[in-house]
């Protein structure tokens, strides 16, 4: 669709929404009108079938516990319902949105989106403090209906919505897993995961975070998905308040989780953190899946109501400072963005996994070069193929392997390495390729290939340098950054085809030049994912003066 067709269909839907909303605004002042002015202190006794009474009335206590500053894991109260109710509507008098939030998210056991508050606050204030019950009430789903409540006054929680659900093995759930479990090992923290529906957040078992930390899927995580979809009673949600600290080490994208996101970080007063690792779908957004920045903007929308987000490199803090300053068209502050560069760390390999990775990889004498990453576009394998064709016609002999998947739009890759595997040229690509070999083939390796045309870290080129293996990275952004921090790298353009293969020629010819970013490599700062991760966590809970 073009540009102008995408305004005249967002301009329609626009006006509909307006006139629909002024259609629903005429029907509430009718009814208004044809009704007592403020709503009775307490809404009627009878509850809607599919809230059970001890259920809401659990929910009051852990609400009022929390209100009232006692211990929010141990509510103990006596009164009946209505007792409970009146009490609840006394302390909403005059509440602010922090309230409202908290109100509507532990009565309905669901967080609560930014509209589902401000529409309570204005249903607040024309019909007293009981409509924000009442809000709770009609929120509340079948799903929801049975959960039990927990508020999270202090402490730590990090989400692994994403990694109890996908074994995937790319970078951003790496650098999640590596995280999640130095925190685990230094840190006290409540991992936690999604309802199905997206909606509320539920504590994860020891097992189930383990199991995700290692790269296993959780399909029912104990207590969540399996539980919630039933309607069992007795699925625990938590629900993130005053004191606490909310971290999301990984992307989320869905519409929902956005969404309670959202109405989280503006709302719960609790202290909100994110892992920035990319604005690639908006600089870059013709290399990403189509309809990608559309989703991302979604992530965005919800960061933007976060206090921190720490970026993987300087390269993405640039880019991250530059949305917050575009935030301040919109009088909007923003999150503080800050650097927290990820380590260059890979680990040495036994004997056994370098003899497992020789027979996999090496082809007779031939040097092997090594590429490491998805095949979507941004990754610009296309060009290293080209690069390595030129060189195989100019006579070279070296072997090239591709590891990585989960791509998109990498049909035109594919075709082509099946061509060049046609014609006999010695390129494969391997996929969920075990940590033990992959670590052992950057040692292998006569140099890396990683020419990205846009790169929140460029995890990588850092990987293999932190092996002692020159690599090849593109002249600009996080990259150069990496290059820049003790060497052993030669830099190109990565949309010169000639510049690639000439760089790839001189490491594969030139042994003095070879030799010396070796030991360049060899030689540069070692850091750690524990460190990393410490770093990452004093600035996810320090306050800023």
């Amino acid at each position: 669709m073009s540009a102008a067709g995408r305004t005249t269909s967002a301009g329609a839907s626009a006006l509909a929404r307006s006139a629909a909303g002024r259609a629903a605004a005429v029907v509430r002042r009718a009814a208004r009108a044809a009704a007592p002015a403020v709503l009775p202190a307490v809404l009627p006794a009878v509850l809607p079938a599919r809230v059970p009474a001890d259920v809401w009335e659990r929910r009051l206590r852990v609400l009022l516990a929390a209100l009232d500053g006692t211990d929010p894991l141990r509510p103990v109260r006596g009164g009946s319902a209505a007792d409970l109710e009146r009490e609840a509507v006394a302390l909403l008098r005059d509440a602010d949105d922090p309230t409202t939030w908290l109100a509507l998210a532990v009565l309905a056991a669901r967080l609560p989106t930014a509209d589902e508050v401000v529409d309570a606050r204005r249903a607040a204030t024309l019909d007293g403090p009981a409509a924000v019950l009442h809000a709770a009430r009609a929120a509340t789903t079948g799903a929801s209906a049975t959960r039990e409540v927990r508020v999270e006054a202090e402490g730590t929680l990090v989400d692994m919505g994403d990694l109890v659900l996908y074994p995937l093995g790319t970078g951003i759930q790496r650098v999640a897993r590596h995280v999640g479990r130095a925190w685990r090992d230094a840190h006290d923290y409540t991992a936690v995961a999604w309802t199905p529906d997206m909606d509320a957040l539920v504590p994860l078992a020891d097992a189930d975070r383990d199991a995700a930390l290692a790269g296993c899927a959780v399909a029912s995580p104990a207590g969540t998905a399996a539980a919630d979809t039933r309607g069992t009673r007795g699925t625990t949600v938590v629900v993130p308040w005053r004191g606490a600290t909310y971290v999301l080490p990984e992307l989320a994208i869905q519409p929902r989780r956005c969404a309670s996101l959202q109405g989280l970080g503006r709302y719960s007063a609790a202290r909100c953190a994110v892992i920035g690792f990319d604005l690639v779908p908006l600089t870059s957004s013709e290399t990403s899946a189509h309809g990608f920045a559309a989703v991302f903007a979604l992530n965005l929308a919800a960061v933007a109501t976060f206090d921190v987000v720490g970026t993987i490199s300087q390269a993405a803090a640039t880019e991250y400072g530059g949305w917050c300053r575009m935030l301040e068209g919109a009088g909007l502050t923003g999150p503080r963005v800050a650097p927290v560069l990820l380590p260059a760390h890979a680990p040495v390999p036994d004997a056994d996994a370098l003899a497992d990775a020789r027979e996999r990889f090496l082809v007779g004498d031939l040097p092997l070069v090594l590429c490491v990453g998805s095949h979507e576009p941004r990754k610009n394998h296309l060009a290293v193929l080209q690069a390595a064709e030129l060189l195989w016609r100019r006579g070279r002999r070296f072997s090239l392997t591709f590891v990585g998947g989960n791509s998109w739009s990498s049909e035109e890759f594919t075709e082509r390495l099946a061509e060049l595997v046609e014609d006999g040229r010695p390129v494969e690509t391997a996929s969920k390729l075990d940590d033990r070999l992959l670590w052992a083939a950057y040692r292998l390796a006569r140099c890396t290939v990683f020419p990205s045309v846009n790169e929140g870290f460029g995890l990588p080129l850092a990987e293999s340098l932190a092996a002692g293996t020159p690599g090849i990275g593109s002249a600009f952004g996080s990259m150069r950054e990496i290059a820049d921090g003790g060497g052993g790298a030669l830099l190109v353009d990565p949309r010169d085809d000639e510049d690639l293969a000439a760089a790839l020629d001189r490491l594969l010819t030139d042994d003095t030049l070879h030799a010396r970013l070796a030991a360049e490599a060899r030689a540069r700062p070692v850091t750690s994912w524990e460190e990393y991760s410490e770093r990452l966590w004093t600035l996810f809970h320090e306050v800023p003066a």
